[in-house]
């Protein structure tokens, strides 16, 4: 489990906004056995420890629907989390043994489904928008209205995204959905993915036409519980002027 700090240039970032702290976390994949539960633990106690400014959540919360109740437990002990769904949570999966959750009515945080939220942090409005799984293909085309935020953020389980949306109209995207490949040969100075190997964005930081993307590798696994050369790990974004 690694419990991580980064740094994240970012361009656009308003000064104000200079040092502003995100803990992103993703892929909990809640409801399966496995030692996915422990780190998911282990994170929420880091959070909360550490107390940042905003908390995101960017998919496949459950696996399982009995994962239900245990995602509730979790997201009851963050300081009010932002989150989106992922494919899991929905059952779009070469899982044959998924099933969709139903986690309309979340009492606890906000589910971003298609939709967004302005905050203030700092004196400046932060814009706050989640994609939903079903139809981020449409929406990547389509975007969002544009609200006229100082910072705008978007949260999608799926790193494509990063290609897809219009040019200039995001300043950070937060991602999840590869578990930095889950189960990884490493080779020389570089790692194979066996489940993704053509992945272009397995985790880690990439930008592109001006916008920047951070990839988290995940708390959960898929398929088989384990992971190999691939940590799962909870991130805080301390943002930076680039």
């Amino acid at each position: 489990m690694r419990l991580r700090v980064l740094d994240l240039p970012v361009h656009g970032l308003p000064p104000e906004l200079e040092g502003l702290r995100i803990a992103h976390l993703s892929d909990l994949h809640l409801g399966v056995p496995g030692r996915g539960r422990r780190a998911v633990a282990r994170a929420v106690a880091w959070v909360n420890e550490r107390g940042p400014d905003l908390v995101v959540v960017t998919g496949d919360l459950v696996a399982r629907p009995r994962g239900r109740d245990e995602l509730l437990r979790v997201l009851a002990q963050l300081p009010d989390p932002y989150l989106v769904l992922g494919n899991h949570d929905l059952a779009i999966s070469r899982d044959p043994f998924s099933k969709p959750v139903d986690l309309s009515g979340l009492e606890q945080g906000t589910l971003l489904g298609d939709s967004e939220v302005v905050l203030e942090r700092r004196g400046r409005r932060v814009e706050l928008a989640g994609v939903d799984p079903r139809t981020w293909m449409r929406r990547r085309r389509s975007g969002f209205d544009d609200p006229g935020a100082d910072f705008r953020i978007l949260l999608c389980h799926f790193p494509r995204a990063l290609e897809t949306v219009p040019k200039g109209r995001w300043d950070l995207i937060l991602a999840g959905h590869l578990h930095a490949g889950q189960i990884v040969l490493p080779y020389g100075f570089g790692k194979l993915l066996l489940a993704h190997p053509r992945a272009r964005y397995p985790e880690g930081v990439f930008t592109r036409n001006g916008t920047t993307m951070h990839v988290s590798p995940g708390l959960g696994t898929t398929f088989v519980p384990f992971r190999f050369f691939a940590r799962p790990e909870a991130t805080e974004l301390v943002l930076r002027c680039a």
